[in-house]
């Protein structure tokens, strides 16, 4: 492809991003702005114009699934041989390399999990620890790690960053259990994902000939999410550049929402400072939300005032007009997650995908109401942000049987149907199981496996071994295939992912900001944390929070204080409630029979056949078809699938189980369906 063809495809400031491909640039990207697009399409004109190598080009990113993108993007425009990882797997690619030409050897093997070298300090000291303190105290020495910090400096370096220690701990146990920490890794022979970095890091800056050859080999870099870089990663990026500015970093001072982790916005605020020939260029138009959305992400931002940092950027919408963003007060808990899951329910009648819906919240706790309200409304869901997914026995055990079966299926075999018998041995069904927690989320694993085999044979006619090798390659990058579910995730865990609709729960005082947060520096990224979780949602945006935790509790709570002078007010309790919101569906709905055009007999009649259907299938009435469709259907009185199908809320899935019953019912015919014994099956 041409150099001019690709800059057509980009509005101004992506080329501005493109065009630049020599010397430091600064890229400034606010959510959904096409910040993938234009550098993967700058690595691609760099290559069209002969200023890159692809070989000598390395992207780092902060997630295997953004690096994998990146790839896919890179293939999609014709470049081949450039080298995007995450700065772990970069690391890991060199240390591995090197290791024994720098020290000898083997490389130490690399600790899955921290908790039981933790456990171990812990217990050496005497100090005893519970899970949830393991896993603070494992927070703390990772903060310690990445910020360049030792066991003996940890204590001052602690006190001016404003920590107070850890799981109850003081500052001086706590830089004793980091130093005895080491010590158990010393004896057990093994290091950690931190020292990866470390060893990389101490290698490159001990060994010039090492260091000399990998900046032989990368003349050009490019560091996404740069907002989020932490001391240790910016002095890996330094030794891999030497003296050389060939760097171009792209980030959004917005969405920094790791800094408990080490990660700092200062290296990408004050990047033009550090670099004054640096071209800055700033990306604005958002092209994943609808107006609706923007605005209100906007206004989230504005209401930082003085806080907001000066390298942030106002978001200026691209996409049509879309649904209101909604508010809602619950009186409780249970009622929220209720709430929600019957507008979930509604949005997929109306033919929204359920992997294209999630749930947002503030701390994973909130989640398991959430789980409990979908699986009663009988939508799948799953949760991201738990072990990943081919960490999962039944994915390991299931690519196994799939590899072992690679020599029994041959070319012209169906490869989606020897992939359903083959995981139908693992446990896999074609109904999902009405249980929640491990069974469904076990199935949700392997059907998704089955969805994959679908995707690839329709895209590309692929066979069994294709299927087993995009999986081979998927585990190393970390890149997991979509779950059909709900997704349910807390904020943090939302980060860099978009779905249609997006329903952030929980926005209260005491959650967000959460109560722990007081001061200034820790409230405003909570605050940064609801623009991210705002600017996930492509066109719906549902807000909602619950007066009182449980049901008859005291109503005490108050939507949250970033939300002040935006929270609309309704007048006293209208539309505050999902009594409310009940009410008035029905208001709407016999409006909608009164002063328009629905048949009222028609109406009733659909009302009646699908209150059976519920009853014989154990499921909630509006997940059969919801009363807006049954509105359209009696306005319309379709007399074939084909007029029926055009009707919104009427998807393929819906049309083929309800599509005969329906035309059935306007005929004022017995539907087939209640012809048939009710325990008969075909």
């Amino acid at each position: 492809m041409a150099s001019f063809d690709l800059l057509t495809d980009l509005d101004d400031d992506q080329r501005a991003v493109a065009e630049h491909v020599s010397g430091p640039l600064c890229v400034l990207a606010g959510a959904g702005t096409g910040k993938t697009r234009a550098i993967t399409y700058r690595i691609a004109n760099g290559v069209a114009q002969g200023a890159f190598e692809p070989t000598g080009v390395l992207a780092v990113t902060f997630t295997a699934r953004a690096a994998a993108e990146m790839r896919t993007r890179l293939r999609d425009l014709g470049v081949g041989g450039v080298q995007a990882r995450t700065f772990h797997a970069a690391a890991l690619r060199q240390l591995s390399y090197f290791w024994p030409q720098a020290v000898g050897g083997a490389l130490p093997r690399i600790a899955e999990h921290k908790a039981p070298l933790v456990a171990e300090a812990s217990g050496r000291l005497g100090l005893g620890a519970d899970r949830l303190a393991i896993r603070d105290l494992a927070a703390e020495i990772e903060w310690a790690k990445v910020s360049l910090i030792t066991p003996d400096d940890y204590v001052q370096a602690a006190t001016t960053a404003g920590r107070t220690g850890a799981a109850g701990h003081d500052l001086t146990t706590i830089a004793r259990l980091i130093s005895v920490y080491e010590d158990a890794k010393t004896e057990r022979g093994v290091i950690d994902f931190e020292d990866v970095l470390l060893l990389t890091v101490g290698v490159l800056a001990e060994r010039e000939d090492i260091a000399r050859t990998i900046r032989g080999q990368y003349r050009h870099f490019v560091v996404d999410e740069y907002q989020d870089v932490s001391p240790l990663q910016q002095r890996l990026l330094e030794l891999w550049l030497g003296d050389r500015n060939d760097v171009c970093v792209v980030g959004d001072v917005s969405q920094t929402i790791y800094s408990f982790t080490g990660a700092s916005p200062r290296y990408l605020v004050n990047f033009a400072r550090s670099h004054p020939e640096a071209k800055v260029v700033k990306l604005v138009r958002d092209y994943r939300s609808t107006p609706q959305v923007v605005s209100l992400a906007n206004d989230v931002l504005a209401k930082a005032g003085a806080a907001r940092s000066s390298a942030s950027v106002d978001l200026i919408a691209q996409r049509p007009s879309g649904p209101g963003v909604t508010f809602d007060a619950y009186d409780d808990d249970e009622a929220e997650a209720a709430g929600i899951a019957s507008r979930i329910a509604e949005l997929i009648a109306a033919g929204t995908p359920a992997s294209d819906i999630a749930i947002l919240y503030r701390t994973n706790a909130q989640g398991e109401a959430f789980e409990q309200a979908l699986t009663t409304a009988g939508i799948g869901y799953l949760v991201r942000g738990g072990e990943r997914f081919f960490a999962r026995r039944e994915v390991r055990e299931a690519i196994a049987l799939l590899r072992g079966a690679v020599r029994g299926v041959g070319p012209d075999d169906d490869m989606p149907h020897s992939v359903r018998d083959v995981l139908g041995s693992a446990g896999w069904t074609k109904e999902a199981p009405t249980s929640r927690g491990a069974v469904r989320e076990r199935w949700e694993s392997l059907d998704a496996l089955v969805k994959l085999a679908d995707d690839m044979a329709s895209r590309r006619n692929a066979t069994m071994a294709d299927l087993v090798s995009e999986l081979t390659e998927r585990a190393a990058e970390q890149h997991a295939p979509t779950i059909d579910g709900v997704t349910l995730a807390s904020l943090h865990a939302a980060k860099g992912l978009e779905w249609d609709a997006v329903f952030l729960a929980g926005v209260s005082e005491g959650l967000l900001p959460i109560s722990f947060a007081e001061e200034e520096e820790n409230i405003e990224e909570e605050r940064r944390l609801l623009y991210v979780g705002v600017t996930r949602a492509r066109i719906h945006l549902g807000l909602s929070y619950a007066r009182s935790r449980t049901p008859g509790g005291r109503a005490s709570r108050k939507h949250s204080r970033f939300l002040d002078g935006i929270w609309p007010s309704y007048g006293r309790e209208a539309m505050t409630s999902d009594r409310a919101r009940r009410k008035a569906r029905a208001t709407a709905n016999t409006q909608a029979l009164t002063h328009g055009d629905a048949d009222p007999e028609v109406f009733e009649a659909l009302r009646t056949w699908r209150a059976e259907v519920a009853r014989v299938t154990s499921k909630p009435a509006y997940t059969v078809l919801h009363d807006t469709t049954l509105v359209a259907i009696a306005t319309a009185k379709p007399r074939d699938l084909r007029q029926l199908a055009v009707l919104r809320g009427v998807g393929a899935s819906k049309l083929e189980a309800y599509g005969a019953d329906v035309l059935a019912v306007i005929r004022g015919e017995e539907p087939p369906s209640s012809r048939m014994p009710e325990n008969s099956s075909v």
